[in-house]
């Protein structure tokens, strides 16, 4: 037998998941209410979850087991703390210094990242032997991957006028782009019908029995 309180989750999600539905037909205080308390309980999980898995096993529990061998610690402490002291406008100038240092280290540390995965490994994806594939289909691709690399590269130089000849590899480039830009809205698409399909499913499943 289902208890009470599971009986009540499955109608409270049904109820706020048609709620957030009703915005297909137009904006109305249903929505709204449900995207509020979305946005809130999900900021509120983050603050929790920071806090447990993050702050207290990599901050208090070092500072209070060993202090003395963990006094770098206070410089992000110290940085966290100015960061809070932008709830109060008289100080909210003080949470500009660590809000900048936040910003910088992430630009920096995903320069590196992005430099290495989006670049580095792209270029050395494509210096390949296209002939050393052990299937034709293999190679057909490889050398599909070669070609469109080259023409989507060279559709982005501006420095000189592409026409006659010199405009072949660049709309070649364009139906690459194109094409790729295709595959990933429609994975996008693909990834939101699935949630649909999920919320559908319980809707019709959990809450209305109506399919098993």
């Amino acid at each position: 037998m289902t208890s009470f309180f599971t009986t009540f989750g499955i109608w409270l999600s049904a109820l706020f998941t048609i709620s957030i539905f009703s915005f297909l037909y137009k904006d109305n205080p249903l929505y709204k209410f449900s995207e509020q308390v979305f946005v809130g309980l999900s900021a509120a999980y983050w603050l929790v979850n920071i806090i447990y898995s993050i702050m207290i096993p990599n901050l208090f529990s070092k500072l209070i087991g060993d202090f003395s061998g963990n006094l770098i610690l206070l410089i992000p402490a110290a940085l966290g703390l100015m960061m809070l002291m932008r709830i109060h406008p008289a100080t909210q100038w003080i949470s500009r210094y660590p809000i900048a240092i936040m910003i910088g280290t992430t630009a920096g540390i995903s320069m590196l990242r992005y430099m290495k995965s989006d670049i580095l490994n792209q270029v050395t994806a494509t210096m390949i032997n296209p002939f050393a594939a052990s299937s034709t289909g293999a190679v057909i691709g490889n050398i599909l991957l070669i070609i469109g690399t080259l023409c989507g590269v060279y559709f982005f130089y501006f420095s000189k006028k592409q026409e006659g000849f010199f405009a072949v590899p660049s709309k070649i480039g364009i139906w690459f782009l194109m094409i790729s830009f295709g595959a990933t809205f429609g994975y996008t698409v693909m990834a939101r019908i699935s949630l649909l399909i999920g919320r559908l499913e319980f809707l019709l499943g959990n809450w209305l029995h109506l399919i098993k």
